[in-house]
């Protein structure tokens, strides 16, 4: 008998990802698939040769299957309604980022997780890239000396079409929480401040503002710089940005498709000398059995089993939020924001 009973609310194409990795999981077991268009459940279910029920409704589909474990891949204005009816009747859950649409919704799921006793994670899946971990391993080793600035590039032009397209802050609250909590992982830090300029380019394709440049400063002293567009037609970076992270001894640079590397002062004296001469140092990455989306369930569901917060737990996941809504208020305000409660 699985241990794990799954109702996936949303059956878009994002779905997929989280349904074949359950596929691989012995203890797991799908018994619904929940959208508000049936037949989307019902070609969802057709397409993984699933045995489960289809409903358009999170109670009923729960109630009548005895679900205990609840995705969330529903579009983000309804992740507060989904993922608090869901605790509420007794399911842990996994949810797709945003943790919620707005800082209010945010509080309102973490306060819902403790009153239920039921844990609530967050899917933020570029913290299970090696190549981030061995970015971050970088720093903690130690080998740029203290960092003291941090800067992603992000420039795409994604043609969704659907929900992204009339969001208001489509880059900020849709994307960026990726950059920024990956910046909160390398770092080590959780952000203090930040000031945004939000704004729609030439070309736009999007109703609302979709590029940004902000400044935040982190809890470690540091300043962390992004700038970002979600309709950058050509010379696109990586998913997962450009990085440039300055300290003390060194710099580390990652264009997000290679491994990152250091360039470091050289050994030895190098004393009058207008510019110092510099080595190279690799980083180690790691491999990974599972990364990205595949590592991130991993983690949510190791930490359910032994009984722990996930990393991508709400609670920790606030952090990132504060700094997607915190840069929405200064863009809206023209006016530097603390992030500090």
């Amino acid at each position: 008998m699985s241990t794990y009973k799954i109702a996936v609310i949303g059956c878009g194409g994002m779905a997929n990802t989280w349904i074949e990795y359950t596929s691989k999981r012995e203890d797991a077991e799908i018994v619904a698939l929940v959208d508000i268009r049936l037949e989307s459940a019902e070609a969802m279910r057709e397409k993984h040769g699933l045995a489960c029920r289809v409903f358009t409704e999170v109670k009923q589909a729960i109630e009548e299957t005895g679900a205990n474990l609840v995705y969330d891949i529903t579009i983000p204005a309804s992740h507060h309604a989904v993922s608090t009816t869901a605790m509420r009747l007794g399911c842990a859950v996994f949810t797709e980022k945003p943790l919620a649409e707005t800082l209010e919704e945010c509080k309102e799921v973490i306060r819902i997780s403790d009153e239920t006793g039921r844990m609530h994670a967050v899917m933020q899946n570029r913290r299970f890239d090696a190549r981030v971990r061995a970015l971050r391993e970088m720093i903690e080793a130690g080998t740029i000396g203290k960092a003291g600035y941090a800067g992603a590039d992000f420039f795409i032009g994604p043609h969704f079409g659907g929900f992204r397209d009339a969001m208001d802050s489509p880059l900020l609250l849709d994307m960026a929480i990726h950059t920024f909590d990956q910046a909160r992982l390398i770092l080590g830090a959780d952000p203090v401040s930040v000031y945004c300029q939000e704004f729609n380019p030439a070309g736009s394709w999007y109703a609302g503002n979709a590029a940004a440049i902000c400044i935040f400063e982190m809890s470690d002293g540091s300043i962390f710089c992004y700038r970002g567009s979600w309709c950058a037609e050509g010379a696109p970076t990586s998913w997962e940005a450009s990085w440039r992270v300055t300290g003390e001894k060194g710099t580390i640079l990652w264009d997000g498709q290679g491994e990152p590397y250091a360039e470091v002062v050289a050994p030895g004296d190098q004393g009058g000398k207008f510019l110092r001469e510099y080595v190279r140092v690799a980083a180690e990455v790691r491999p990974q059995e599972q990364s990205f989306h595949h590592g991130c369930l991993e983690e949510m569901f190791t930490a359910l089993s032994e009984g722990r917060r996930a990393e991508t737990d709400c609670r920790d996941n606030l952090q990132s939020m504060l700094m997607v809504f915190g840069a929405i208020e200064s863009a809206r305000t023209g006016r530097k924001i603390s992030l500090l409660d």
